[in-house]
């Protein structure tokens, strides 16, 4: 006996595309646990990491992820940097900015340099599924 037929749905499911994500911060620690919270999440792909923010840019700019999960703080440079260099480039992309630094000026930085997203990590780490679950959503 062989296998079932397929159905055309079974085959539209397997071949829709992951929402492609990448990580920007300089803590591995949190890397390594925003890494093990996305692989719980169906539909989702980690294509990248970078504890940079020059490392951001280029990575970003080559591997062109769908989303982007960002620190504020990073060594070299602020997030609101990063966001400056890729959103005028990659208005497609979304930035979910992740930080300690919650406070409103950075919020207000953050948005008007093209974040979709601003989690305080103290606070709403937690969110940071659910957020990434929408963006998945609303691209199937």
């Amino acid at each position: 006996m062989g296998a079932p037929p397929r159905r055309a749905h079974d085959a539209d499911m397997r071949t829709t595309n992951p929402t492609r994500i990448f990580i920007v911060d300089d803590s591995p620690a949190i890397r390594v646990r925003l890494a093990a919270m996305l692989r719980d999440l169906e539909g989702v792909e980690l294509v990248g990491e970078a504890a940079t923010a020059h490392e951001a840019i280029d990575a970003i700019g080559s591997l062109e992820p769908h989303s982007v999960l960002l620190d504020l703080q990073l060594p070299d440079a602020s997030g609101v940097n990063v966001l400056r260099a890729l959103c005028p480039k990659r208005p497609e992309t979304v930035f979910i900015v992740l930080t300690n630094h919650s406070e409103p000026q950075y919020r207000r930085a953050c948005k008007q340099a093209g974040a979709a997203y601003f989690l305080d990590k103290s606070s709403e780490f937690h969110r940071v599924g659910e957020v990434v679950r929408q963006i998945a959503s609303t691209r199937h």
